[in-house]
């Protein structure tokens, strides 16, 4: 048997390192580890554009709460002089990394994602209201505490099979595809006992298995990929062995990723939609995405782009304080 011919992996045009800037900038990343490819690709961003990359890890930051005064202690050392934060806050953290984002937000810091809007994102509900709320198309979607009536819940997302979702899962972690009305009643019921809350959402058919994701910074879709799930599996998540592949999105799903992004107040977030004869019809909005997948699917620079943005923002404050005298 012949061996089998294995694709080169696309290369991440990264930026080449540019002349020392006017003025080096502190620019702080909020990251459990050092070693993780977004941190470590944002640190290598940072230092090409001739500025200091300093991690932070978000459970080590200690917060110090006086009336006017608002102040942060890192490994027993007070933090002074950030220019900007990028926060990584991954979702088992959120509670404490929303706090250290806020902490920041009162000392002046300028973040990109606010605690609000990393927030928001974070709810799927709520992110999914706030989308239905400005006429964005969702899945037709339900939360309820009260499972009792399942074939009701059923009926009001278009029948079986249909998704159930964690409120506060990732990376496909707490999705499930129930197709008979026993095996979601287990479902339901094992949510219930861990006291999880969840929704019940429409099964996009058509979709099934494949699904886009844009990354937007700074109000532009900097780059898009199509995700398609491995045989056998209906998550498309790159973490489950789903594979990417780059695409240049229609304007219709431009619009859609744009809008999303604005309605939650995100500077930078990765949108999943679907593909559907209706148009774009849209699953999530991520404020903590993960850009590896990206990266080496289309040779998109993407941690340049984010921290192009940060530096923008960075730069915006500096703005603002000189008027300010």
């Amino acid at each position: 048997m012949a061996p089998s011919k294995q694709r080169p992996k696309a290369r991440v045009r990264r930026a080449p390192r540019r002349a020392e800037p006017a003025e080096r900038r502190l620019v702080a990343i909020l990251s459990r580890k050092r070693s993780l490819y977004s941190t470590r690709r944002l640190v290598e961003a940072i230092r090409a554009r001739g500025h200091r990359p300093l991690v932070l890890d978000t459970l080590r930051c200690n917060l110090v709460l006086a009336s006017g005064a608002p102040r942060m202690v890192f490994r027993g050392v007070e933090l002074r002089g950030l220019d900007v934060v990028i926060p990584r806050i991954g979702a088992s953290i959120t509670g404490y990394g929303l706090a250290v984002v806020e902490q920041l937000e009162m000392m002046g810091v300028p973040v990109v994602n606010g605690a609000q809007a990393i927030a928001r994102s974070r709810d799927k509900l709520r992110c999914l209201q706030l989308l239905a709320r400005s006429g964005l198309r969702i899945p037709r979607t339900v939360m309820a505490r009260d499972a009792s009536n399942v074939p009701r819940l059923v009926d009001e997302v278009g029948g079986l099979p249909a998704i159930v979702k964690l409120l506060r899962g990732t990376q496909g972690v707490g999705v499930m595809l129930a197709s008979t009305i026993p095996e979601l009643q287990g479902i339901l019921e094992t949510f219930q006992g861990l006291g999880q809350e969840f929704v019940l959402q429409e099964f996009v058919a058509e979709s099934r298995g494949r699904d886009v994701r844009a990354l937007v910074v700074g109000g532009q879709v900097v780059g898009a990929m199509r995700r398609r799930a491995k045989r056998g599996e209906f998550r498309s998540n790159l973490h489950r062995g789903g594979r990417g592949k780059p695409i240049t999105l229609e304007p219709a799903y431009v619009d859609a990723a744009l809008r999303a992004t604005a309605v939650v107040g995100l500077e930078v977030a990765g949108v999943d939609l679907l593909e559907t004869q209706a148009g774009p019809t849209l699953l999530e909005v991520n404020s903590s995405p993960g850009f590896e997948g990206l990266e080496r699917a289309t040779g998109l620079d993407a941690a340049g782009a984010i921290v192009d943005r940060a530096l923008v923002l960075a730069g915006a404050r500096d703005g603002l304080s000189r008027r300010a005298l």
